[in-house]
């Protein structure tokens, strides 16, 4: 297991603890890459170590960023199968016996597999609150439909299992700021499959401030245009998943319409003039509750299934539902001008 970590002191012993929870029968290796942290995060492993005889560190003095790290850390790692934690995360209790049993379980030709992603601090403030729904609802939702299409897009760096052969045939982590799915659009060119498994949970603590909520999005949107640079090919590949990336085409256009077409139009129809959003465009508002509310009735079930708790948040679940494109878009479009006129790029909150 590698754990990229950049100034974590205030994180890291909880997600080393949540490591040493695991009811994971098997062999583990554990390697904490501290990229050149200014805090006493390599202090806070060391002590660690005396403590969890599977915890090894990689003092790196300089700082390099994730991907970098991570490739450090693939050197040394002596299991065939490499997990892959976000240093602010806390894992459930069954999380890494369930990633590493779908991988088993899966067709042998699957090389990566997505864990589930949930949002950790979601009574800090109302924008934690309205992300704990993206992830429970969209993120979720849509991984386990391009899994089904023998395709997830994204084995994001926060919580997945790699194939260590795949990665050293992909060369590592890309440096990059997309690095997970560059990454893992490699592996999909390649003829590989990437899965999802909805039952190995991780908790993170999502941006708790508009401006890092707003860099973070520009972050992941510009993954998406590297990976259709550095992987133009994989639009031609014959396989199910291809639709999918074909939809992520889309992407940037829809989010180009809607902060410059249906925003405006809202405001305009607010006061009466409907030239751009009339009333069957609003229509469509209760659709996508009921869309919410059939995605909250399965994601759920698999609460149930780990006995897990949905916490009650309706008010987040309105904003969500109704406002939450309004933040999304507009900081996705940043996203898109970063990679347009290539600035610079810097470690980024997940």
């Amino acid at each position: 297991m590698l754990v990229a970590a950049y100034n974590e002191a205030a994180s890291i012993k909880d997600t080393l603890v949540s490591i040493a929870l695991q009811k994971y029968p098997g062999p583990l290796q554990v390697i904490v890459i501290n990229d050149g942290s200014q805090d006493n995060t390599a202090d806070i492993v060391r002590q660690a170590e005396a403590k969890y005889p599977w915890l090894a560190l990689l003092d790196l003095k300089k700082n390099a960023g994730k991907a970098n790290a991570l490739n450090q850390g693939l050197k040394i790692a002596e299991h065939d199968l490499i997990i892959t934690v976000d240093a602010d995360s806390y894992l459930h209790k069954v999380a890494l016996i369930n990633i590493v049993e779908r991988y088993k379980l899966d067709p042998p030709n699957t090389r990566a597999v997505a864990g589930k992603i949930l949002v950790r601090n979601s009574r800090e403030n109302m924008l934690t609150k309205v992300q704990e729904w993206d992830y429970f609802l969209g993120i979720a939702a849509t991984k386990r439909l391009q899994s089904l299409y023998q395709g997830t897009l994204v084995a994001q760096g926060a919580f997945s299992i790699y194939d260590r052969d795949a990665l050293i045939e992909m060369g590592g982590w890309p440096e990059c700021v997309g690095e997970d799915i560059v990454l893992t659009w490699a592996l999909l060119k390649a003829g590989y499959r990437v899965g999802h498994c909805e039952d190995a949970c991780l908790f993170t603590n999502a941006p708790m401030t508009l401006k890092v909520f707003v860099k973070q999005r520009q972050r992941w949107a510009r993954g998406m245009i590297e990976a259709f640079i550095k992987h133009p090919t994989i639009l031609i590949k014959p396989r199910l998943s291809t639709f999918f990336i074909h939809w992520n085409l889309f992407f940037p256009w829809l989010d180009i319409a809607f902060t410059f077409g249906f925003i405006p139009g809202l405001i305009l129809a607010c006061f009466g003039h409907y030239w751009i959003v009339g009333i069957m465009t609003l229509a469509l508002l209760p659709l996508a509750f009921l869309l919410g509310l059939l995605n909250y009735k399965i994601e759920r079930s698999m609460f149930k299934h780990l006995d897990l708790k949905v916490r009650k948040n309706f008010v987040g679940f309105l904003l969500y539902v109704l406002t939450y494109s309004f933040l999304l878009q507009p900081a996705s479009i940043l996203g898109y001008l970063d990679e347009v006129f290539r600035t610079r790029k810097t470690w980024g909150t997940k």
